[in-house]
């Protein structure tokens, strides 16, 4: 076997400590496995082709017979953000979600995307910087894929998010991030690889979480929301690569945040959580809406205060969306271990969200 130059030696260390965190030993790789594990990250890279053309902008006013005067509303982050494996404006995150807008305020709104392909959360500040010339009033940010992908430093990446955030705070905008997509459940990547990617993408969703909600924004939690319906049709839920999601699978996401979006904005149609349900320490939410997609995490007071024993106290809501009964957290074994998956082609449950794709594609007629 070949010796291992300095480069892949650093990535197995980083490897070997996120495996630590799954076995509960102490980090440390074969040379056996890491040989497994470099082939499989050379055989995803191959797989998963470089981005060769930029994604649709989507720039421009949704909803321009609306009165009043235009939201400004900026997206940012990485492909995920920007809408890479699209090939129409109106397909993108961002026109999905300012059209959702437009629709339930009723009122039109100006759109502009900065979300960079490739970029991790080192580039948000760069992102920021531009946003902050059109005075955003609210902000939605989708990152975190490429961090894990180029096992990037955690602390580093959540830094400068929780940064991001609080700057655009800074200026009054509302803030709603997307966090780390469950990298694990992207076909082209296999076991064990896979195992150690999920591990760590849920980690840093977890911290990403906490930095998002001290500084004042709120998270929705991505995780594996398109790993069962990529398993049951990735024809239809992929793009072309096998590694983006398709139109469907950016609607899905799009629905999912949807609801925070809404309620960031002061119209939130959901029924408030009774009793202690959802609440939790801000450590114990975001790790419990790591693991459960389309969870909602955000600040609120106990008793009037923010804090408690354990630190901020944080509201954990799930919305239905695309069909889903509405279901409350106490009740956890049906909202999150046996529901079934949602039908992305049926219309969303009444009120869920502004915007199905039957209504944008109403709306583009």
């Amino acid at each position: 076997m070949r010796s291992l130059t300095a480069a892949e030696w650093q990535r197995l260390r980083l490897a070997g400590q996120i495996a630590g965190g799954v076995t509960g030993a102490a980090a440390g790789l074969t040379v056996l496995s890491a040989g497994v594990l470099l082939r499989q990250a050379a055989d995803a890279r191959r797989i998963i082709p470089m981005a060769e053309a930029p994604p649709p902008r989507g720039d421009g006013v949704y909803g321009p017979k609306f009165p009043g005067k235009p939201l400004s509303m900026v997206i940012l982050g990485d492909s995920s953000a920007a809408g890479y494996g699209v090939h129409r404006p109106r397909e993108t995150p961002g026109a999905l979600l300012a059209t959702g807008v437009s629709r339930r305020l009723r009122r039109p709104v100006r759109l502009h995307r900065l979300a960079v392909v490739g970029s991790m959360s080192s580039g948000l500040p760069y992102q920021v910087d531009a946003a902050l010339e059109y005075e955003p009033e609210v902000a939605v940010i989708l990152v975190g894929g490429n961090d894990v992908t180029h096992v990037s430093g955690r602390a580093t990446a959540v830094r400068h998010l929780a940064d991001s955030v609080r700057r655009l705070r800074s200026i009054g905008c509302k803030v709603v991030v997307g966090t780390c997509p469950d990298i694990g459940a992207i076909q082209p990547i296999k076991p064990p690889l896979r195992w150690l990617a999920r591990r760590w993408s849920r980690q840093l969703a977890a911290a990403q979480t906490v930095a998002v909600v001290e500084a004042g924004g709120r998270s929705v939690s991505i995780g594996d929301l398109l790993g069962p319906a990529f398993e049951a049709d990735p024809v239809r839920m992929f793009s072309s690569d096998r590694f983006h999601p398709s139109v469907e699978g950016y609607a899905r996401a799009a629905a999912v945040m949807m609801p925070t979006l809404m309620a960031m904005l002061g119209e939130d149609d959901r029924a408030p959580a009774t009793g202690a349900d959802g609440v939790r320490s801000l450590p114990e939410a975001a790790h419990e809406a790591a693991r459960a997609a389309g969870t909602e995490v955000s600040a609120v007071k106990v008793d009037g205060r923010e804090r408690g024993p354990a630190g901020r106290w944080a509201q954990l809501r799930r919305h239905p969306w695309f069909g889903e009964p509405r279901l409350w957290f106490g009740h956890r074994a049906a909202s999150f271990g046996g529901s079934p998956v949602p039908s992305v082609s049926g219309r969303s449950a009444a009120g869920a969200v502004g915007w199905t794709p039957a209504d944008h594609q109403a709306a583009a007629d």
